[in-house]
This record gives C-alpha cells, sequence and structure tokens, in this order.
C-alpha cells in the first residue's frame, strides 16, 4: 500500500507530540493538592523557576515582564530546537547525557549565589516541612501485629509459641487463617503435633478482636458469642444450621425446622447483628483523605451563581531574574542552553497552571449555570446533563471537559460535591419532560421507605408504583438501580 505526500505528512504530524500540550493536559487533570506537589517538584528540580512569597507580592504586570524579558533573551539566543517525536529509538538520549554532564561541570558557586535563600524562605520552608510532618498519619498496626503482642504473653512451650506466631502470620485481613491447620502443619517445615498446633490455634481465638484465628464465617461468629449472651442456644442453632436461611430472611422456613417462635428468631437475629464477621478489617482501614475544594460557588449581588477557584494562581511562581540576566551575560554556550531550557520549562509550567485555571472555571461555570435548579431547591432538581453540552458552551473539545472535572470538587451551598456529579444521562416523563436518573433513584427510594413492610413491594410492584408517578421504566432498570442503591429484594425487606 503506498501513501501519497499529504498523507504522509498527515501521519507524520499525528505521530509527533507536542510536549507543552501534554504538559497543559496533565496540569488540568490534577486536582489541586496533586498541582500543589507537583509544583513543589518542578520548584525542587528547575532553579529558573521561583514561588513569589506573600510579602513579594509580585504585580501581574512585573511577571509579565520578568517573562517577556526571559523570552528575548532566550530568542537572542538561537538553539537548534527540535519537536520531541513519538517512537524516537534513542529517546533522546544524548540530550540528556548533555544535561547531566552540565550539571556535573557547573560551577557550584553559580548555583549557591543564585539560590542564597532569605530568612523569610528559611522560615518558611521550615515551616512547610513541618506541616508537612505533622500531616503524615502514623503507621497504623496490622492485625498481625496486635495478635503477636497479645500472644507473647502466653505460657506455652517453646514449639507452641513458635507455631502460634506463624499461624498468625497466616492470617488473612479479615482474621480467618487462609488454609486448614493440618495443612499449615504440613507446610510448616518444623515438627508439630496435631495436639500442640491445635492448643496454638485455640490460645489465638482467645486474643482480641474476639472471632479471630477462625477458620471459616461459623466459627468466627460462634467464638463472638459469650457465655451470659441472651438466646445463645438459640443463636448456636441459628449460626450453626440456618446462616443461609438467615441472609435470605426465611424466617417461617428457620420456625418450621427448628420450632422456635417467629419472635424468638427475630431477638436472637438482633443480637446476631452486633457480631462481626470480620473481626481483622478494623485493621486495614486507611486514613481519610481531606477533600479539598477546587471550586467554590456564591452569589453576587445579582443573585446569580458564580464560581471562584481555590488559590485562583495556586501558587504565584515567576521565572528567576538572575537566571534571566545570566542568560544574557554567560558566553558559555552550554551553560546558556542548560538555562535556556530550564526557562522554557518554567515558562510552560506557568502558563500551564493559568490555562487550567481558566479552563477549570469556565468549565465549572458551565455546569453551574446548567445546575441552577439543583442549587436553589436540591438533589431532586438536577438535570440530565452530558460533557458535551458542557464542551459546546465553553468551546473546547469534550476530552478536555473531562479531564477538568476529573477528581475535581466542588463547594456548594448545597454540600461539597464531585465536579462529574452534575453529570448524568435521564429518560422523559409520561409528560415528556427530561428527567434525571438521579431523581428517579429518590422517588424509588421514598417508595420503598414508604411501603407496607409485611408485604413489600416486588420490582413489578415498584415500576407500577414508579409509572403513577409519570416515570415509565421497564422492570430490568429498576432492578438494576435498586441493586445500585443496595437494596435488598421484597424477600428480603419483609418484616415478620
Amino acid at each position: 500500500m503506498h501513501l501519497n505526500i499529504s498523507q504522509q505528512m498527515k501521519l507524520g504530524q499525528q505521530m509527533k507530540l507536542a510536549p507543552r500540550m501534554i504538559q497543559s493536559m496533565e496540569i488540568l487533570q490534577l486536582p489541586l493538592q496533586a498541582l500543589e506537589e507537583r509544583i513543589d517538584q518542578e520548584l525542587a528540580e528547575n532553579v529558573c523557576l521561583e514561588r513569589v512569597s506573600d510579602t513579594e507580592g509580585t504585580t501581574d504586570t512585573e511577571t509579565e515582564l520578568m517573562r517577556s524579558q526571559a523570552d528575548d533573551d532566550a530568542n537572542s539566543y538561537k538553539l537548534d530546537e527540535k519537536e520531541m517525536v513519538a517512537g524516537n529509538e534513542t529517546n533522546n538520549e544524548s540530550d540528556f547525557e548533555r544535561l547531566l554532564e552540565m550539571a556535573e561541570q557547573w560551577p557550584e558557586d553559580n548555583v549557591t549565589s543564585a539560590t542564597k535563600p532569605s530568612s523569610n524562605r528559611i522560615s518558611e520552608d521550615i515551616e512547610r516541612n513541618n506541616d508537612a510532618v505533622a500531616n503524615i498519619s502514623e503507621r497504623q498496626q496490622t492485625i498481625n501485629e496486635y495478635l503477636l503482642e497479645q500472644f507473647h504473653y502466653f505460657s506455652c512451650s517453646h514449639e507452641i509459641k513458635d507455631f502460634g506466631e506463624y499461624l498468625i502470620q497466616n492470617l488473612d485481613h479479615n482474621g480467618r487463617l487462609q488454609s486448614s491447620l493440618p495443612e499449615i502443619v504440613q507446610v510448616y517445615g518444623k515438627s508439630i503435633s496435631q495436639e500442640e498446633a491445635e492448643t496454638a490455634l485455640h490460645l489465638i481465638q482467645k486474643c482480641d478482636p474476639p472471632g479471630v484465628g477462625a477458620r471459616d464465617l461459623k466459627e468466627c461468629l460462634l467464638l463472638q458469642l459469650k457465655p451470659d449472651a441472651p438466646y445463645r442456644d438459640v443463636l448456636v442453632t441459628l449460626i450453626t444450621s440456618h446462616l443461609e436461611d438467615l441472609g435470605q430472611n426465611r424466617l417461617p422456613v428457620i420456625q418450621r425446622k427448628t420450632g422456635y417462635s417467629i419472635d424468638t428468631i427475630k431477638n436472637a437475629m438482633s443480637y446476631l447483628r452486633y457480631l462481626d464477621p470480620f473481626p481483622g478489617r478494623g485493621f486495614e482501614s486507611e486514613p481519610v483523605l481531606k477533600v479539598t475544594p477546587d471550586v467554590f460557588v456564591k452569589k453576587d449581588e445579582n443573585g446569580k451563581y458564580v464560581v471562584e477557584l481555590e488559590n485562583e494562581y495556586t501558587p504565584p511562581l515567576r521565572i528567576s531574574r538572575h537566571y534571566a540576566q545570566l542568560l544574557r551575560n554567560k558566553n558559555d554556550d552550554q551553560t546558556k542552553d542548560y538555562i535556556k531550557k530550564k526557562i522554557d520549562a518554567a515558562k510552560w509550567l506557568i502558563e500551564a497552571i493559568e490555562q487550567r485555571h481558566s479552563t477549570l472555571k469556565r468549565v465549572a461555570q458551565a455546569i453551574v449555570d446548567f445546575q441552577t435548579d439543583f442549587l436553589d431547591n436540591g438533589p431532586e432538581y438536577i438535570v440530565p446533563l452530558k460533557m458535551q453540552q458542557i464542551a459546546d458552551v465553553v468551546g473546547v473539545h469534550v476530552t478536555t471537559v473531562s479531564r477538568a472535572v476529573d477528581d475535581k470538587w466542588i463547594q456548594t451551598p448545597r454540600g461539597l460535591y464531585p465536579l462529574k456529579r452534575f453529570f448524568g444521562g435521564g429518560t422523559k416523563t409520561s409528560d415528556g419532560e427530561d428527567v434525571a436518573w438521579g431523581i428517579i433513584r429518590l422517588k424509588m427510594k421514598e417508595i420503598i421507605d414508604g411501603e407496607d413492610k409485611s408485604k413489600p413491594l416486588s420490582d413489578d410492584a415498584l415500576v407500577d408504583a414508579l409509572a403513577k408517578e409519570g416515570y415509565n421504566l421497564a422492570r430490568r432498570t429498576v432492578t438494576k438501580y435498586r441493586k445500585a442503591m443496595n437494596i435488598p429484594s421484597s424477600r428480603q425487606r419483609r418484616e415478620y
């Protein structure tokens, strides 16, 4: 197959990567905290990039003059600029090696004289580092470590203690054994009798939290039953023989098989809910990360919702005056080449952040304009919205909208929401009005909450109830959303 010249040129253009565009897309997609981390990394790696402190207060005019100065200085020193091309077999290794050599050969005093920090800068850095250390969460103790601490207090033979430690290391994150005890004994690698292995396991099962060291769910729950637990005998029977019936809410079946009354079974079940089928999971919980909103919504004096960005110029950056001047005055080509590339990288970053600010603000404002009823009246007034609609309003590609809202949060008078919350499809009511799926979910929950629990509505009955409200949905759609909302089936919702 032969390509004509125009096709070859088009193919070549598609293979080229514009570094500035790639960086702009990456910066746009970053949430605020990740952006600040990226900026800190760039500040550490690029001597030509500076953070403007609050006391300096560089104006927009000064920043633009510095940028123009750097542009003039860079343009006055012409370099053989090459666009990055995908598929470069050498990956520009020669360029990277040359930069490394320059970094090694560059006189140290050029760096120290330019970057010697002021006392204010030192104080700011110390305070920032202290804050970072203070915000590092202490590593949470694992279930295995917690059990080992307790197990060491038991008096037992050296063989039992060693095997007990081995067993603890074989517990999964739920606190249960991952294999049967005979299988673990077989792969242990040391001589241990079955009786000694059972002793070690029973000692572990005496540890806190109750239920650890169990071989299955039934044993886990039985280990948690105290001798004086109410309805203990009933609970032992239910756990041993009727867990599946309990899960399916088949109380009449249990009544018929055991002879217990429905009230007795229900009373025992109320205690059963206090038992933990996964006693080890409390030790693996991840620390809750604080969500920092990128966007805030406020009403202006005219009653219109307007958006503002958190730290709209986060953080104020500029190109180093020292290195911009050094680029003009230095005679060493290698040094000037190095400085120019660093200045270019600094300019690209500053421009990418400014572009992120502009795009995110315009996208967020367009979303807010569409969802004014939601902000005024609540979640039941959200309207169906597609990203393409926002892209058309803002005048960007739909993938740009997707990157702009990705992992971003907005603080509204109605609460804190991810920006993606405002997008979603919908359907039409019997009157032909568009309605969002979120509203249908709310209506479905309202109907289920108000049903007679002794005769809960089946999915077919939910279809009929929604139709009376003007929402004509297929049964499979109702079932899909009920399951997505973690609402049990009608049989499981029934109360006896």
